[in-house]
């Protein structure tokens, strides 16, 4: 049983945002320290990624673990209607694999980092580093 009310849920949920999120604003600002210049939110590629390096033809998704079902502790699904998040999540995973199929036939080199990822910053600068230089 949920511990919030309807009310209470819908405006936990209508809070949550699509862009500059604190994982993905994490990512950005290595990335910038570290003297890399990208563009946001390309609509022109499939997935919209987060973050884009048109020269190096690569591109960052930056996913939350909950929305994008990972497998570790903040990726667990609720405990009230599993059915209804099982599917939601199901179909965010199957959005996601299609969008970086679409990206590697057009060319582009995709990259997920996962929100439980950004909270070390020295291990996640070393793996993107790798990634754009690689």
């Amino acid at each position: 049983m949920d511990t919030r009310t309807p009310e209470q849920r819908r405006m936990i949920m209508q809070s949550v945002g699509a862009k500059n999120t604190g994982p993905e604003m994490v990512v950005r600002k290595l990335l910038h320290r570290a003297g890399y210049r990208y563009r946001l939110h390309s609509a022109r590629l499939p997935g919209k990624p987060d973050i884009v390096f048109p020269v190096r033809r690569k591109v960052i998704f930056v996913h939350g673990c909950f929305w994008h079902g990972h497998d570790c502790p903040k990726g667990r699904l609720p405990k009230s209607r599993t059915d209804f998040w099982q599917a939601k999540l199901d179909r965010n995973k199957e959005r996601d694999t299609s969008a970086i199929e679409q990206l590697e036939l057009l060319g582009w080199t995709p990259c997920v980092i996962w929100q439980c990822e950004t909270k070390d910053a020295v291990p996640l600068l070393r793996r993107l580093k790798f990634f754009l230089e690689g």
